[in-house]
């Protein structure tokens, strides 16, 4: 009965820190504890008792995990394991394509050195740039020759 209830316990609490400590590792050995539990009261105990086990130890999993993705995160402590904030940026859009697409032909100034990557500016506003030349000096007269998909294709007037 010792052995049970170990296996039980800390399948669980592997189960627990799989939470904490991410990875999976964690998480197959508690579930192989928990199996391992189950197995032995089978093995000892007989088929009432197995099955006995196998619904307490269920409930407690459910239970385990009520806890860890309910009830953890709204403490404080839980509050800064788990993530609030959420991105709801995009890569790109239709409208900042066009805009992209107008500036070909256009002149630009470096704002930093282009070895081969940096800044240009372009009407006040800031674009990142891929100098074709090769290199660019900050401040250096440029021609937007191109747009590839989030930089601007620039080459030395």
């Amino acid at each position: 009965m010792t052995l049970l209830i170990l296996l039980i316990v800390v399948g669980l609490v592997l189960l627990g820190f799989e939470v904490i400590i991410p990875g999976g590792l964690l998480g197959v050995l508690g579930a192989m504890a928990l199996i391992a539990g189950c197995v032995v009261a089978f093995v000892q105990h007989g088929a009432g008792t197995g099955a006995i086990t196998t619904v307490i130890t269920l409930g407690a999993v459910g239970g385990l995990l009520i806890f860890e993705f309910v009830f953890l995160p709204r403490t404080p402590w839980g509050r800064r394991m788990f993530l609030r904030n959420r991105i709801t940026g995009t890569a790109g859009s239709a409208e900042r394509a066009a805009v992209e697409a107008a500036l070909v032909g256009r002149e630009a100034v470096a704002v930093t050195t282009l070895a081969p990557s940096g800044y240009v500016t372009i009407d006040g506003k800031r674009h990142e740039a891929f100098c074709r030349s090769g290199f660019a000096e900050s401040g250096t007269m440029l021609k937007v020759v191109g747009k590839e998909a989030f930089r601007l294709i620039v080459s030395i007037v």
